[in-house]
C-alpha cells in the first residue's frame, strides 16, 4: 500500500527525481490516465467537428491556481492523521520499568495492561480503516485474534452506550494500574502518575483519529474545487480549439491537432485534484494509504516483548572501551574520514577578523575609573559558572606622565603568551593566541 522511495533519493544529484517518473505504482499516471484519455478523446471529437462544421471564433480562459491551496490543506491533514496513530513505544517502556514483579502475577498484570492498550488501538483503527475492518469484520474475529477474551467481550458488550466504545479498554487499564499500586507493584505515586499520563496520551491519539474520521474537510470546499477544475477543462474543450488558418484570422496562422499545452494543464491541475482525492482519506486501500494492518502487527509484537520477555532480562554490565578515555572518539570508516578534516563549528562569529590587541591610550580625568581592580575581578568571578582561576600576577598600572592631560593605559595580554579570558555572562572561556 504505502509506496516507499526514500532510498532512491537519498542523495541529491543531477535530475535525481527523473528516476521516479518511470514508477507506476502510486504514480500520477496510474490515477489519472483514464480521465486524461477521456479528455483527449473529447477534445479530438470536438476538434474534428469544429474543423468540418464550425467556423466561429472562440475565447480562451485563464487556468485555475487556487486548487493548490486545497491540496496543501489535504496534505497537512494527511500528515497530521499519521502522527495521530497511537504507538505503544513510550507506554510499554514506562509499564516495563514501573510495574515490578517477575512472578506470574506481575507478568499477568503487565501483559494484560499492554493488551488492553493494543485492543483500544485496534478498535479505533477498525472504526476508521477499511483494510482493518476487512481483517476484523466482527468482534468474533477480534476475540479469535487474541486481543480480547470471551469474558472481556461479554463485559464489553454488556456496557451499553450509543457511542464508539474504543475507550473502554483504557479504563480497564487504569483500574489494573490502581490495583497494582495497592498491591505495591508500582512503588510510588509518581510512577503511577507517569504511567497514567502515557496512557492518556495514547488514548488521546485514538480520540484524534476518531475525530479526523468524523470531521472531514468541508464538503463545499471539495465541491467548489472539483467543479472549478472540471468545468474549466470542459470549457477548454471548445475554448482551446485552434482557429482555421484558411479563414485569415489575424494571429492564427497555425493549426495544431494535438493541444500540447492544454494537455499539460490538464495533467497538472487534474493531477492536483487526484492527489487530494488519494490523500483526503489515508485509511483506505490506495497505493499511498497507511499500512494499518502492518502497524497493528508490529505494535502488538514489540509491546508484548517489551513488557514480558525483556522484563529483567539484561545483558551483563562491563566497562566500555572508552572507560579510561576522557575524550572518546568513535572510529570512522574510510568512506567517512573526510568528516575528521572539517573544523568543529564554534559559532557564526568565531572566524570574524578582528584588530589585534594593543595598548590603546585612553584620556580620562579619573584614571581610577578605567583601571582594572583585583577586587572587582574577584566579584566578577562569582558570576561565572566556571571554576575560578587564580591570578598570581599583579596588575601593573603605569604612572601618568608629568604635565598635560593625565593618561592611563589598560593592561592587555600580549600575543606571545596565551591568555584565557572569561565571559561572565555565559561562563565560557576563550583562548587568545
Amino acid at each position: 500500500m504505502t509506496v516507499t522511495y526514500t532510498a532512491r533519493v537519498a542523495n541529491a544529484r543531477f535530475c535525481g527525481f527523473s528516476k521516479l517518473l518511470w514508477a507506476w505504482k502510486g504514480s500520477i499516471y496510474k490515477v489519472l490516465y483514464k480521465e486524461f484519455l477521456a479528455f483527449f478523446a473529447m477534445y479530438t471529437a470536438i476538434s474534428i467537428t469544429y474543423s468540418f462544421l464550425l467556423r466561429s471564433s472562440v475565447v480562451i480562459i485563464c487556468p485555475l491556481l487556487f486548487a493548490g491551496f486545497y491540496v496543501t490543506l489535504v496534505v497537512n491533514r494527511w500528515w497530521n492523521q499519521y502522527t495521530s496513530i497511537p504507538l505503544p513505544d513510550r507506554l510499554m517502556c514506562v509499564l516495563s520499568g514501573g510495574l515490578q514483579g517477575s512472578d506470574e502475577r506481575g507478568r499477568l498484570l503487565r501483559r494484560t495492561m499492554m493488551r488492553y492498550a493494543s485492543l483500544s488501538a485496534l478498535l479505533i483503527l477498525r472504526s476508521v480503516s477499511t483494510a482493518v475492518f476487512k481483517r476484523f469484520p466482527t468482534m468474533d474475529h477480534v476475540v479469535e485474534a487474541g486481543f480480547m477474551t470471551r469474558d472481556e467481550r461479554k463485559k464489553f458488550e454488556g456496557l451499553h452506550s450509543p457511542y464508539n466504545k474504543y475507550w473502554i479498554p483504557c479504563v480497564w487499564f487504569t483500574n489494573l494500574a490502581a490495583m497494582a499500586r495497592c498491591e505495591g507493584r508500582i512503588k510510588d505515586n509518581h510512577t503511577l502518575k507517569l504511567l497514567l499520563e502515557e496512557l492518556n496520551a495514547f488514548r488521546g491519539k485514538c480520540s484524534m483519529l476518531f475525530h479526523y474520521d468524523m470531521i472531514s474537510v468541508p464538503l463545499v470546499y471539495t465541491q467548489v474545487v472539483t467543479l472549478a477544475v472540471y468545468s474549466f477543462f470542459l470549457v477548454c474543450l471548445i475554448g482551446r480549439q485552434f482557429l482555421d488558418p484558411s479563414q485569415g484570422y489575424p494571429g492564427h496562422d497555425l493549426d495544431l491537432y494535438v493541444p500540447i499545452f492544454t494537455l499539460l494543464q490538464f495533467f497538472f491541475y487534474a493531477g492536483w485534484l487526484k492527489v487530494a482525492e488519494q490523500l483526503i482519506n489515508p485509511f483506505g486501500e490506495d497505493d499511498d494509504d497507511f499500512e494499518t494492518n502492518w502497524l497493528i502487527d508490529r505494535n502488538f509484537q514489540v509491546s508484548m516483548m517489551a513488557v514480558d520477555e525483556m522484563y529483567g532480562d539484561l545483558p551483563m554490565m562491563e566497562r566500555d572501551r572508552y572507560w579510561n578515555d576522557s575524550n572518546p572518539r568513535p572510529p570512522y570508516t574510510a568512506a567517512t574520514l573526510f568528516v575528521l578534516r572539517k573544523p568543529s563549528f564554534q559559532g557564526s562569529t568565531f572566524d570574524m577578523s578582528s584588530r589585534p590587541y594593543s595598548s590603546i591610550p585612553i584620556t580620562s580625568s579619573h584614571p581610577s575609573a578605567l583601571l582594572f581592580h583585583p577586587a572587582a575581578h574577584s566579584s566578577l568571578e562569582l558570576c561565572s559558572s566556571q571554576p575560578a582561576i587564580s591570578h598570581n600576577k599583579a596588575v601593573s598600572t603605569p604612572k601618568p606622565p608629568l604635565g598635560g592631560n593625565k593618561m592611563s593605559f589598560l593592561t592587555v595580554p600580549s600575543f606571545s603568551e596565551p591568555q584565557r579570558f572569561r565571559s561572565v555572562s555565559m561562563g565560557s572561556e576563550l583562548t587568545g593566541s
